[in-house]
């Protein structure tokens, strides 16, 4: 249970502890803070980075961050560079703070504290790492060596499936999408090396070096494994994983959420895919005398697994399994694993330069294993009661805006505008921290043993899934820790997220006025709702279920304003040769345009009917489009980039720095934004949806 699939389609993020604020209620009066109030504080408008030979009306997001990108270098660890990224570094570095606290301390045995403390300590002990090479992993190469035919794979890759390593094929539990009461075990696609398919399926210069590239990759891991024929293995990989691509299906079909629903009888998977045994995996998986039925999420793929299975010899398999096991491991092992791995995952197809230093590694990993731990002390430290209660605040107006922003479109019939409010009034609104933390007693953490600790870590983790089959959903839970730099919508729980470290500035500045606020943070909790709203989440109900409560009508008009914005958003190309693709990015691209048209109309709500002060020589309406564009400021290279171009759904950030602000009419109000001006759309091209 390794690629939480599903959890992909329908939690939406905004890049990606009040547990129901809204849950069950109505929309509550909007809280306002006056003039004066705002007038004492500051614009939160970082001017000093304006490019003033870029004009505001030709390219407002080079205006706005012009210096800073022509002064900024990408750090030599990273493949991205912007404020998202500047504050999980911060993040990094306060968690750093706490595990090396703890290190320091005289912890009980097995409490969660002493086992975020082994555990880092084990990740840093370097010396013990490197006399070990290989061997932490040797009997899982063993196993491997001891298939002896093609049934066998299945057990292989259900186990290899608990403990975190690649296999064409996976198991998630997540809610029934038409019963969200109920958890179901669902089967998807996976398996692949590289970021996506199109590494293996295009011809263009740049993913035929790739290739290139990963093949010799893929002979240097299986030798260093002892692989004496890693040259012939590496070309048979290469070959097998690109006829899994071929039959997989892309990122765009994998939004059609009506699709992704396939139930199969458990027993009739064997015709579907009848060279795999399914009973082993499923044994294997834990699951066999939990499930009756199964969700299928691409049923042709499993399919044409079939004859892929059979058509490549056994040896193939095996050096399949045993290559993504030493190349899912090697960041854990000796350094010329590490070096090797971070040579093309990094370098070669990212453009990352250095690695990052070792403690940063060992926090990431001590965050992904123990996360909730790390968080309860992280609120504490670094997260005040003053927030959340101005977080609330805000997410108030955004719903008030909501709600007449619903009652006042043009395209919308009276019987869906009802059930759109039943949804809007259903929201479950989390900020900041769970009401309830993770319980990690069951976790064995052992010291001197790094790799056997991150194995059940895994099998931990995948039980913790199993467990919630035949139990009612926990609408408790949290798919983000309080320390990530993010947020999101759920479509199955009907939410919104917002973990503690996104509010900070520039987000969401506690000394700054309203306005910035709104056309930050408020455009992101505006995005979150409006994933309720969007082309996915507009399929299911107030309740989670995947339902149609549409006309047909009113849903024929979303579809027209929608496949507008697929064609706005293809336009552009921020990697010569490399288009945004506007279907894979629409869920996306709508929730930007709608969280900022939700934000400005609640930013005015905000005010009361009184003028917003003048700072730093803007308007509010002005410092609004401002403190959006402000946060969407980052620099990025052409691979990272063009790994994002095939495999996320969001738009590039200068992308949603700009075209959005297109479809706002207020914008071209607020800084006279006439016909002539690059950032000039006529107004009959112009998207406005909610």
């Amino acid at each position: 249970m390794k690629f939480g699939f599903v959890k992909s389609v329908l939690a939406t993020a905004i890049i990606s502890a009040s547990a129901s604020l809204w849950a069950g209620t109505t929309v509550q009066p909007v809280q306002t803070t006056s003039s004066a109030q705002q007038a004492q504080k500051k614009s939160g408008i970082e001017t000093q980075y304006f490019d003033s030979s870029v004009s505001e009306k030709d390219d407002f997001y080079d205006h706005v961050n012009g210096l800073w990108l022509k002064n900024t270098v990408i750090p030599a660890d990273k493949s991205r560079w912007g404020t998202f990224d500047i504050l999980h570094e911060d993040s990094v570095n306060q968690l750093h703070d706490i595990v090396d606290e703890l290190s320091k301390q005289q912890l009980a045995e097995g409490s969660a504290e002493q086992k975020v403390a082994t555990l880092y300590a084990n990740f840093m002990d370097e010396k013990s790492i490197e006399a070990l090479g290989i061997k932490p992993i040797q009997a899982e190469i063993n196993n491997v060596d001891s298939i002896k035919n093609k049934q066998q794979l299945a057990q292989l890759a259900a186990h290899f499936s608990r403990i975190g390593v690649s296999s064409p094929f996976d198991v998630d539990i997540w809610q029934d999408m038409k019963d969200a009461t109920q958890m179901r075990a669902v089967l998807a696609q996976s398996g692949l090396g590289l970021p996506d398919r199109d590494y293996y399926l295009k011809d263009d210069a740049k993913f035929k070096k790739i290739r290139s590239q990963y093949l010799t990759y893929i002979e240097k891991t299986l030798a260093m494994a002892g692989d004496k024929q890693a040259a012939q293995h590496a070309k048979d990989i290469l070959k097998l994983e690109t006829q899994i691509a071929k039959a997989q299906w892309s990122n765009v079909q994998n939004r059609d959420v009506q699709k992704l629903y396939n139930i199969y009888k458990v027993e009739d998977l064997a015709q579907l895919s009848p060279q795999v045994d399914w009973q082993a995996y499923l044994k294997g998986q834990g699951l066999a005398d939990k499930i009756q039925t199964i969700q299928v999420v691409q049923p042709s793929y499993f399919k044409d697994l079939s004859p892929i299975v059979e058509n490549n010899r056994l040896e193939t398999w095996k050096a399949y399994y045993k290559f993504h096991l030493v190349s899912d491991f090697s960041p854990l092992l000796s350094k010329a694993f590490v070096d090797n791995s971070f040579n093309f995952y990094s370098d070669q197809l990212r453009e990352i330069k250095q690695q990052k230093p070792r403690w940063k590694r060992g926090v990431q990993l001590v965050e992904g294993t123990l996360g909730e731990s790390l968080g309860q002390i992280y609120v504490k430290k670094h997260f005040s009661a003053e927030k959340k209660q101005r977080m609330e605040q805000l997410v108030q107006n955004l719903m008030k805006a909501y709600q007449q922003s619903i009652d006042g479109l043009d395209w919308m019939s009276p019987a869906t505008k009802v059930e759109a409010q039943k949804k809007l009034a259903s929201f479950a609104v989390k900020i900041g921290y769970p009401n309830k933390w993770r319980d990690y007693s069951a976790l064995e953490i052992k010291n001197n043993d790094l790799v056997g600790n991150v194995i059940r870590s895994r099998e931990f983790e995948h039980q913790y899934a199993l467990n919630k089959l035949g139990k009612p959903v926990d609408r408790d839970e949290w798919g983000m820790t309080p320390q990530t730099i993010n947020a999101y919508y759920n479509a199955s729980l009907n939410e919104i997220v917002f973990p503690a470290a996104i509010l900070q500035p520039p987000f969401f500045d506690m000394d700054a006025d309203d306005a910035t606020n709104y056309g930050a943070i408020g455009a992101i909790i505006g995005h979150e709702i409006s994933h309720g709203f969007d082309d996915q989440g507009s399929e299911f109900d107030e309740l989670g279920n995947m339902k149609n409560w549409w006309t047909d009508e009113d849903r024929k008009k979303f579809k027209e304003k929608t496949e507008v914005l697929v064609k706005q958003y293809a336009a552009y190309e921020p990697v010569k040769g490399y288009h945004v693709d506007g279907e894979l990015t629409l869920g996306e691209n709508i929730a930007d345009n709608s969280g900022l048209a939700i934000a400005y109309k609640a930013y005015q709500l905000s005010l009361n009917g009184q003028p917003a002060p003048i700072l730093d020589g803007f308007t509010g309406e002005q410092r609004f489009y401002l403190g959006w564009a402000q946060a969407w400021r980052s620099k990025i290279t052409d691979a990272q980039q063009i790994v994002y171009l095939k495999s996320d759904s969001h738009s590039p950030d200068k992308v949603r720095g700009n075209a959005t602000l297109l479809n706002q009419t207020p914008f071209y109000d607020a800084f006279k934004i006439k016909q002539g001006d690059k950032m000039y759309l006529p107004s009959n091209k112009r998207v406005t949806i909610w």
